[in-house]
């Protein structure tokens, strides 16, 4: 049995330290800052057997200097020469095993070019996907590098996964993210329960991740941009799929 820790860093990070039942051996997905990763490694005894990241920005492989001055460990990522630490460059349809699981990689370009996935269908529980910040609950990442077109297919790729894979994306925006699906959904009532639900989580001083793909298929908007529902709220009436897409996280991205 595989458990998934989320370690909080910076103002809302989630940096996923990942390891099978009663081992001390442990991977860690994105450490943006080395400090509370050393501290929770060293609070429970663990050892770190390697670094998986997702993608290049500062905030999701600044502690991997640090980390690897302690543990001489492999280091996964995308193929990409703003990351000079990873030691196995993955691709789409790559599998790497860590910790007895098999992951298999998904090139997903749009917020940055070198973007990759984890994903994982472990025998003794619902698949996992690793999926940095392309996917968010309830919303997705902002394109920095690519275009509309590249987020759009990334995350319809993410989309066709197993409806019951849990979601483990790097940030918590989930109450944000709501806030923007209600405005372009007002009166969807799955929307407005799932945003009752994640409050109360954030109020009780718990994360709302993971997520799970049935749940964004149901109130995330950018994976809904087939829905005629919400076509009223934007400024234009967009025609294709792609187009209420790029609309949507066009309008995000000023909301």
């Amino acid at each position: 049995m595989i458990e998934i820790t989320p370690i909080p860093a910076f103002s809302d990070n989630y940096l996923w330290l990942f390891r099978q039942q009663d081992s001390v051996e442990a991977c860690i997905v994105d450490p943006g800052d080395a400090t509370p990763v050393l501290k929770y490694l060293d609070d429970n005894n663990l050892q770190l057997s390697a670094i998986v990241l997702t993608h290049h920005h500062p905030d999701h492989i600044g502690g991997v200097p640090e980390l690897l001055q302690r543990f001489d460990v492999p280091v996964y990522g995308p193929e990409s020469a703003a990351i000079p630490y990873v030691t196995r460059e993955l691709h789409e349809g790559d599998h790497v095993r860590l910790l007895g699981i098999d992951f298999r990689i998904l090139e997903i370009p749009g917020h940055t070019l070198d973007h990759i996935a984890y994903y994982a269908e472990p025998e003794t529980q619902e698949p996992l996907l690793f999926c940095g910040d392309t996917l968010f609950a309830a919303g997705c990442g902002r394109i920095f590098e690519g275009t509309p077109e590249m987020m759009y297919a990334s995350l319809a790729k993410l989309a066709a996964l197993k409806p019951e894979t849990q979601v483990f994306c790097a940030h918590e925006y989930t109450l944000s993210n709501l806030a923007f699906a209600q405005a372009v959904t007002p009166d969807d009532p799955v929307v407005a329960e799932r945003l009752s639900q994640e409050q109360e989580k954030r109020d009780q001083g718990q994360p709302t991740l993971p997520s799970n793909l049935a749940r964004e298929l149901q109130s995330n908007p950018f994976l809904r941009c087939a829905n005629d529902d919400f076509k009223p709220q934007l400024q234009e009436s967009p025609g294709s799929a792609l187009a209420t897409f790029a609309a949507l996280r066009e309008w995000k991205d000023r909301f």
